[in-house]
């Protein structure tokens, strides 16, 4: 799975897109650390003032911030930077439920999924570790197993 952060329509993006429309960088600073704000301001003045110089311009020097933002944002989760993805890859089930929950306020459906997830998980080896267990006795490869 893609980080959900590295798309052209993923929340870091979104952000620094409506940063830009609103001429207000405090809109993507929540989505760097502080210690890259300096390099995003200064990328988000750069691109305010090369999208004055037409159509052409406003398209490379919005790209020119949402890498640098991703890029800078990326770092901050220790993370490297691969590039921006295109919009409108899979995010998995977790993601849109997770984000779900922070808009509704209430954890319970992501608790609800995720400890199902574990469940299943742990369950699917256990049975598999007994089935192997089984055989452990017949030859040394099998007990490895």
């Amino acid at each position: 799975m893609p980080p959900h952060c590295d798309t052209m329509d993923g929340p870091v993006v979104k952000a620094a897109r409506q940063a830009l429309e609103a001429g207000d960088v405090k809109l993507v600073l929540p989505y760097v650390h502080k210690a890259g704000e300096a390099e995003v301001s200064e990328a988000f003045r750069r691109a305010v003032q090369a999208r004055q110089a037409g159509a052409a311009a406003k398209e490379v020097a919005d790209l020119y911030f949402f890498e640098t933002v991703v890029r800078i944002h990326r770092s901050g989760e220790g993370a490297p930077y691969t590039g921006l993805k295109p919009a409108g890859l899979s995010e998995g089930p977790i993601i849109p439920v997770a984000e779900k929950a922070i808009e509704s306020g209430s954890p319970d459906e992501l608790v609800s999924m995720l400890s199902k997830a574990v469940s299943e998980s742990v369950l699917h080896r256990f049975h598999h570790l007994q089935d192997l267990k089984k055989h452990a006795d017949e030859n040394v490869d099998r007990a490895r197993d």
